[in-house]
């Protein structure tokens, strides 16, 4: 079976980003995509270009166009992000992100009425009802096929950073999980989630998409929903991973961490290098220990059980990827990095305003929407809290190409 690949621009970038929809005086995840998308729809159209259904009616996912580089994709995400917000406060609800809702059972939510999600949800029964999860997906473009599975089996060496830096889901169904993120532990009881095989090249992918598909396990790629994978369509490198961030802040920061490390790859198999394949069992332990203690984890290094604290492996990554930021214009938003580690990660934040509020986790959502509005800073005193700074607003931007799916 061959796959068309698409080629993209080198280094190219989108951006997806799965909100929740609340109820400002419950807290509660409410239902309302439906009514919002068309509302925001054009007259011309059958769905907005970049706002989009998922599973559950209390989702809206936002996704970017095909972007040159970082601020761009902020700048469509905002603008985005600006019409839903405005057509959900018409309904007086509120939009927030986290990689799970902090008290809402799974079990109240509505399924989207879309041929789609109900075929979802016969497929995968108990497992599909309770993907109550949100994430931020990045897409960066590659030129050739023959460079995705190397870079896919590289990146699984990288899965902890950006797990832990994007944590946000300590919590499910009103209980502490005692996790930096319970999201990525739900999301990869799915029969076709988790850690990507390590795979030999674009020809042993083929072969087991083949074999998928004639099996009907899965219609297409799309159905495969490992932590990174190659997207024939797009042409890219898709980057899963990640928990739903706050703040469009946060998004920017994996969003730039993610095209600087993929155009670092790219790069070195241009000059005729053989990229790192991590043994699977190292990958899923370092994953397993992102999930469990996020940014301080300690991570494996070597096949002798050589460890370092994430901590500082984050940083001297971004210090090593400083140049290729330099270049590719998004040098401040990779610098903001330690910003985010000074401040606190998400669930880092999230645990603080709980214990700082006797346990009171209707605060956290509070805060969360706050965050939402307001974005980040870095205090004085280095202490995580939301910032009290406007939300930026960008102008339009046309892109030119049809918007990631």
């Amino acid at each position: 079976m061959g796959i068309p690949f698409t080629p993209s621009d080198r280094a190219s970038l989108g951006v997806e980003w799965e909100l929740q929809l609340i109820d400002p005086e419950s807290r509660e995840l409410t239902s309302g995509a439906v009514e919002i998308l068309a509302d925001i729809c054009p007259a011309d159209a059958d769905e907005h270009p970049k706002a989009k259904h998922e599973l559950f009616q209390s989702t809206i996912e936002v996704i970017t166009g095909v972007c040159a580089d970082v601020a761009e994709a902020r700048a469509d995400l905002a603008e985005t992000v600006d019409t839903v917000s405005r057509a959900a406060a018409r309904r007086g609800l509120g939009v927030i992100c986290a990689g799970t809702h902090p008290v809402t059972s799974w079990a109240t939510q509505d399924i989207t009425p879309k041929p789609r999600y109900r075929q979802l949800v016969e497929q995968l029964q108990w497992l599909a009802r309770r993907l109550q999860i949100f994430g931020v997906h990045v897409h960066v473009g590659i030129r050739s096929p023959q460079k995705a599975i190397p870079i896919v089996n590289a990146l699984t060496f990288y899965l902890p950073h950006f797990l832990a830096l994007s944590a946000s889901s300590p919590y499910w169904v009103g209980h502490d999980t005692g996790l930096a993120s319970s999201r990525s532990k739900v999301f990869e009881t799915l029969p076709t989630a988790g850690l990507p095989y390590q795979l030999s090249g674009w020809d042993q992918f083929e072969s087991f998409m083949q074999t998928l598909i004639s099996a009907q396990t899965v219609e297409s790629v799309r159905e495969v929903w490992w932590d990174v994978r190659p997207h024939p369509d797009f042409g890219t490198v898709e980057l899963r991973v990640c928990d739903g961030s706050p703040t469009l802040d946060e998004v920017t920061i994996i969003a730039a961490l993610a095209q600087c490390l993929v155009h670092r790859l790219d790069h070195e198999l241009d000059r005729g290098y053989t990229l790192p394949n991590p043994q699977s069992w190292v990958v899923r332990e370092n994953k397993w220990r992102a999930a469990r203690f996020g940014v301080d984890a300690e991570i494996i290094i070597d096949e002798t059980g050589s460890t370092v604290p994430l901590r500082q492996a984050i940083l001297d990554l971004t210090d090593d990827l400083a140049p290729i930021a330099r270049r590719l214009g998004c040098a401040d938003e990779l610098a903001r990095v330690e910003h985010l580690l000074r401040i606190g990660a998400s669930y880092q934040r999230q645990r603080a305003i709980a214990e700082a509020n006797d346990g009171d986790l209707t605060k956290v959502v509070d805060s969360l929407l706050e965050e939402m509005t307001t974005g980040l800073i870095v205090p004085s005193d280095g202490q995580p809290r939301p910032a009290q700074v406007p939300f930026p607003r960008y102008a339009t931007s046309d892109l030119g190409r049809d918007a990631l799916a």
